[in-house]
C-alpha cells in the first residue's frame, strides 16, 4: 500500500515537471513570438501629420468595436524617387456584420488632387504629397474618413508570400508573363510568380481591372494564410518581412484590438470594382468614374462604416 502511493507520488512529480518544462517552454516561445512582432511593428509604425478627418464627428475607437478604414498602397519606390501609388485599394472592416469590403480605385481615376486644387490621376497624389495627400485625395473622391494607411513595398511583396509559404488563387485567363506561364485553374503562385501575377495588364482584356482582381486574390491570399495556425511556426520570417515591406500608422495596441475584436470580418471579403470610362484629355489617358456610379459607392461604403 505504502509502495503504491510513493509510485503515485513519483508520477505526479514527474507529470509536474513535464507539465512545468511545456509551461516554461510555451512561455519562451510567447516571448520570441511576442519580441519578434514588437521589433516589427516598431519597424513598420509610421505616424503620419494629418488634420482630424471632417468625414468623422471624433477619431474611430478599435477598443469599442466600431467600423473602420484603411487605403492600401502597393508603391513602387525607386531610388531618389517617391514613386506612385500604382495600387490602391480601400478596405471597410465592419465586426458588427462580421464583413469586410475591398475596393479597387483604378490608378488613372481621375478626381481632385486635395492639396493641389485641380484635377489628376489618382495616383499622381501620392508622388505630389506623400502618404497624407493620397489618403486626403481619397476620402475625398469616396466622402468616407480613411482612418489607417497600409502603404506596401511592392518590388519586396514577393517576401511576403514566401514568408506565409506562398497563395493559391482560382486563375480565370490563362497568359504568360515575363516567362512564367500562368494556366486556368487553382494555382499556388511562390512570391516572385505572384508579383509576376499581379503586374501583368496589357495581355488582359480586362486592361487594369484584371490587374486589380489579381492583386485582391494575391492580398486575400496572404489574409488567409496568415491567419492560420500553421504560420505560427514561420511567425520570424512573416514578422521580418512585414517590418520591411510594410509602414502604416497602426500602432501595436490597434493592430492588437483589431486581432482581438474583427478577426470575424476577415472571413467574408466582398471585392468590389468601380465602373466607368476611359478617355483622353489633353492627350491624356484618364478613367472617368460617373457621377451617379460615384454616389452609389460612397452611399455603400457609409453604410458598412454604419455613417447614415
Amino acid at each position: 500500500m505504502r509502495s503504491e502511493k510513493k509510485k503515485k507520488r513519483k508520477w505526479l512529480r514527474v507529470l509536474g515537471f513535464i507539465v512545468l518544462l511545456l509551461v516554461i517552454g510555451l512561455g519562451v516561445y510567447a516571448f520570441t513570438v511576442y519580441n519578434s512582432l514588437t521589433n516589427a511593428i516598431d519597424t513598420m509604425h509610421q505616424p503620419i501629420d494629418r488634420k482630424k478627418s471632417e468625414k468623422r464627428e471624433k477619431p474611430v475607437t478599435l477598443e469599442d468595436k466600431e467600423p473602420f478604414s484603411v487605403l492600401m498602397m502597393g508603391v513602387d519606390e525607386r531610388e531618389g524617387d517617391r514613386g506612385r501609388s500604382d495600387s490602391l485599394i480601400v478596405l471597410t472592416v465592419n465586426p458588427n456584420t462580421k464583413t469586410t469590403k475591398m475596393l479597387s480605385i483604378p490608378r488613372d481615376t481621375r478626381t481632385e488632387i486635395i492639396g493641389k486644387g485641380f484635377d489628376d490621376k489618382v495616383n499622381h497624389a501620392y508622388a505630389f504629397g506623400g502618404v497624407e495627400m493620397a489618403m486626403d485625395t481619397v476620402e475625398n473622391f469616396l466622402d468616407i474618413p480613411i482612418d489607417y494607411y497600409l502603404q506596401i513595398n511592392m518590388e519586396s511583396f514577393q517576401d511576403i508570400v514566401d514568408a506565409v509559404g506562398g497563395v493559391t488563387v482560382n486563375n480565370t485567363l490563362d497568359f504568360t508573363y515575363e516567362g512564367v506561364h500562368f494556366p486556368k485553374g487553382e494555382l499556388h503562385l511562390s512570391g516572385e510568380k505572384a508579383l509576376k501575377y499581379t503586374r501583368m495588364r496589357y495581355e488582359d482584356p480586362r486592361g487594369d481591372f484584371g490587374r486589380q482582381s489579381r492583386q485582391r486574390q494575391i492580398i486575400q491570399g496572404v489574409i488567409n494564410k496568415g491567419a492560420s495556425f500553421s504560420s505560427l511556426t514561420k511567425f520570424d520570417e512573416i514578422f521580418g518581412a512585414l517590418g520591411k515591406n510594410i509602414k502604416t500608422n497602426l500602432t501595436f495596441d490597434e493592430m492588437v484590438d483589431i486581432q482581438k475584436n474583427y478577426k470575424d470580418a476577415a472571413k467574408d471579403i466582398t471585392q468590389t470594382e468601380i465602373k466607368g470610362s476611359g478617355t483622353k484629355i489633353n492627350k491624356v489617358y484618364y478613367f472617368i468614374v460617373p457621377e451617379d456610379e460615384k454616389q452609389q459607392l460612397q452611399q455603400d461604403l457609409k453604410s458598412h462604416l454604419e455613417l447614415n
